[in-house]
């Protein structure tokens, strides 16, 4: 219990941390002279973490390692709750303005993100139901790593890529689900389009 509530609060803290790094990196004007500002713009890092991509990323990679589904859901939405307000403080004080009306829709994806958690959990069972969970991680990963529409399929940038990449890794199971997972995913994906929120 006491390894359980340490991760928990970690968790938190790395939402918090990622938050502020966010918001800088949003911020930040780039200054060719610096050699660092230079790979920040050259990734394009601000944009980058302030796609919905890397968040939901993160969220998988919580989800899928947490003990119980239980313990995925508090998790991830601490991990959430810790990014957001960190990010929206971070604009009031720093920035001065408060984005509350634009705060509202990342703080429902809050509130809503424990029950995706908890069914996320299950992406590693070895049975049926994993393939229906595998294929809309992949619908929802194909729509915010990639610009896709019924006729054309299109890379952002490597960063996209392989964050698309690391997510087929994590909830990988065995050829057969995986494989199955794929071809549903990408199917769909060229039909529904998912409106994902960014930064």
């Amino acid at each position: 219990m006491k390894k359980k509530i340490i991760n928990t609060f970690l968790i938190l803290l790395l939402g918090i941390i990622l938050g502020l790094f966010s918001k800088w990196l949003d911020s930040i004007s780039i200054n060719s002279n610096i050699w660092w500002h230079n790979i920040i713009g050259y990734l394009d890092l601000g944009n980058f973490f302030s796609n919905m991509a890397i968040w939901l990323f993160i969220a998988l990679i919580i989800s899928i390692y947490s003990y119980t589904p239980i313990r995925a859901s508090i998790n991830v939405f601490l991990f959430f709750l810790g990014m957001n307000i960190s990010y929206h403080l971070y604009t009031v004080l720093f920035i001065g303005f408060n984005p509350i009306s634009y705060m509202k829709t990342w703080y429902i994806l809050t509130i809503i993100s424990p029950l995706l958690a908890y069914i996320s959990w299950y992406a590693k069972s070895d049975n049926n139901l994993s393939i229906i969970i595998n294929s809309i991680i992949i619908l929802v990963m194909v729509s915010s790593c990639f610009s896709i529409g019924l006729w054309y399929f299109d890379f952002r940038s490597i960063l996209y890529t392989i964050i698309f990449i690391l997510s087929i890794i994590i909830i990988y199971k065995n050829p057969r689900i995986i494989t199955i997972s794929l071809i549903i995913g990408l199917f769909l994906s060229f039909f529904i389009h998912i409106p994902l929120i960014s930064n």
